[in-house]
């Protein structure tokens, strides 16, 4: 059986098509079933055979569930970018705690890896970049840069692995330059290093919010816990709602007219004429309608003949 059917990766690694590679980097292939960088690397992996990054930026990966539940409904989307271990061990002979036998290194997309994990997925889309794994300072900046604008990386861990970088570059400017950001963007988050270890672990925790941590970062730290009890005691001031626009005062509704009444009439008695003398019948039209009865029967009368 081959170290690949072993270590149960893709056989597309046997499919790789060799080159000329260091007896140094053949050694540790054949010692570690890991592919060299002279092959073409496959695009899809088990999952057994990525390890995490041990300069990752997180100290904790958090959030998972959720991450978990998208990558099993929707799938991966957009692939790790991995370098592989003999790229890795090269660079960092005294790092590979962690690493198992697994053939390649996650360097961005560790907290995807952990999810695919708690997901159970069997495979993983990779992008394989060897220059990634070139130094710690490269892994950390490309992690970081990776990272910088995610909301689910915590304050503190950003201000350590900046102040990494600003150990291997020498200062704050080249690191804002080499991040593609401002001088003060870089000095404003690692202001809080400067908090007293126990100010940091409530921003750690959420008790102290980063806007005011930053602010307290710059005093004198005997003077800090004083600053962080007031900013955590004071509550926080209502949020202003705007103001909607005056509306013009609609014109009252008027109730409707009521209905002028029916008017009620006395039903008009039967007369009944026992003869037809027109005397007779003059008196008894006479002795039951009224004068303007009598006067219309009058004159439609005039009408008819």
């Amino acid at each position: 059986m081959s170290k690949a059917d072993k270590l149960g990766v893709s056989a597309s690694f046997a499919r790789a098509q060799p080159v000329s590679v260091s007896s140094r980097r053949a050694a540790i292939a054949e010692a570690t079933g890991a592919p060299t960088s002279g092959v073409t690397p496959p695009s899809e992996v088990p999952i057994e055979a990525l390890a995490h990054n041990p300069f990752n930026l997180r100290e904790d990966l958090t959030e998972l569930d959720e991450l978990a539940q998208s990558l099993s409904t929707r799938g991966q989307l957009q692939p790790l970018a991995v370098a592989t271990r003999l790229a890795f061990m090269e660079a960092h002979p005294g790092q590979t705690d962690g690493l198992g036998r697994a053939p390649y290194v996650v360097i961005d997309g560790n907290r995807r890896l952990a999810a695919a994990q708690l997901a159970g997925l069997k495979t993983m889309h990779i992008h394989v970049n060897d220059s990634l794994a070139a130094s710690a300072a490269d892994i950390l900046e490309s992690a970081l840069i990776a990272n910088v604008h995610r909301v689910d990386v915590a304050p503190m861990d950003q201000a350590r692995a900046l102040q990494e970088l600003v150990d291997v570059h020498g200062s704050q400017a080249q690191v804002a330059k080499r991040l593609g950001k401002t001088p003060a963007w870089v000095s404003q988050r690692l202001t809080l290093l400067n908090l007293t270890p126990t100010l940091q672990e409530k921003v750690d925790s959420g008790e102290l919010k980063v806007e005011p941590a930053r602010r307290i970062g710059r005093l004198p730290q005997e003077q800090q816990e004083a600053a962080a009890t007031e900013s955590i005691n004071t509550p926080a001031p209502p949020r202003q709602r705007s103001t909607p626009a005056p509306t013009r005062p609609s014109a009252p509704v008027r109730p409707p007219a009521p209905e002028p009444p029916v008017p009620t009439t006395a039903a008009t008695p039967r007369i009944m004429i026992a003869t037809d003398s027109p005397e007779t019948i003059a008196d008894a039209l006479t002795a039951h309608l009224t004068p303007d009865d009598l006067k219309a029967v009058t004159e439609l009368l005039m009408t008819r003949i």
